[in-house]
């Protein structure tokens, strides 16, 4: 009997030893949860706009549309430039990243933002309401006037006289869509861009175009035979159109632009591609 109640009792010891070895994984040995190890180090870097990276590589990819000057444009050696460029990559400086830039068609840049392919967009795009259905928007950073460029000798000189004539946009830009809702369809032509549009009115295939007040002026000074009207179609703002899957990066072009305004980059950037009148 008593060699069994000694058996019983070693037994029982190590039992409890057991637990108590049990009750250490759980411990401080034992790993954290990950959840707590991620939350509060999320939230310190969304504060700090060069402390979070939004792309794992940390490399920001920027979609465009590279005929569109002085906003995006490609240079002598065949790089993308201009000031939606410029200030992109002040915006990913801030946030501590790279800079891609992908050149696509206009309107292929909202599904590229949505499907992911693409970070964001910038490419002179007008903060509008179906627009916003698809994408969230940023703080504008600039403000685009849409305009009319006709031959000199047209005998169209105000908005009023645009009634009944054939218009040419930049297909899926804001020019299209008003165009295409104040006139019809049947008079609107819509181009893959700006500068197939300008050529297509010197060629006498369209009457007008109507396109952002700044390319009309670069469009205009390169070629002889054509004003912009005096008259405004349309004022508009501009801003980074970003997935509404991403409010983290939104959060940080927000938090980037802020500071960018405040430090007086982005005027600088403005003003060396759009000199004060």
């Amino acid at each position: 009997m008593k060699k069994i109640a000694f058996l019983l009792a070693a037994l029982l010891l190590l039992t409890a030893g057991l637990a108590g070895c049990g009750g250490n994984d759980g411990g401080a040995d034992a790993p954290q949860d990950p959840q707590a190890d991620v939350q509060e180090p999320a939230g310190d870097a969304a504060a700090d706009t060069g402390d979070a990276a939004p792309a794992a590589d940390g490399t920001l990819v920027m979609g465009t549309e590279a005929t569109f000057p002085p906003y995006e444009f490609t240079d002598a050696d065949g790089s993308i430039t201009g000031i939606d460029a410029e200030i992109a990559a002040a915006i990913a400086e801030k946030l501590g990243m790279d800079l891609e830039i992908k050149d696509m068609a206009f309107d292929s840049l909202i599904p590229a933002v949505q499907g992911g392919s693409i970070d964001f967009a910038m490419a002179g795009m007008t903060v509008e309401p179906e627009r916003a259905e698809s994408v969230d928007f940023s703080a504008s950073y600039a403000t685009g006037v849409q305009v009319v460029i006709v031959p000199e000798d047209s005998e169209i000189a105000s908005i009023d006289d645009l009634a009944g004539k054939i218009i040419g946009v930049q297909s899926g830009t804001t020019g299209d869509i008003y165009c295409t809702g104040d006139y019809g369809q049947d008079s609107v032509r819509q181009y893959n861009n700006g500068a197939l549009a300008v050529a297509a009115l010197l060629n006498g295939q369209i009457d007008c175009v109507v396109i952002d007040n700044e390319p009309a002026k670069n469009f205009v000074s390169a070629n002889t035979g054509l004003k912009i009207l005096d008259t405004e179609y349309a004022v508009e703002d501009y801003a980074i159109a970003i997935s509404k899957d991403n409010p983290e990066l939104l959060d940080q072009v927000n938090a980037a632009l802020e500071e960018l305004k405040a430090d007086g980059t982005l005027d600088e950037i403005i003003s060396k591609y759009i000199p004060a009148e």
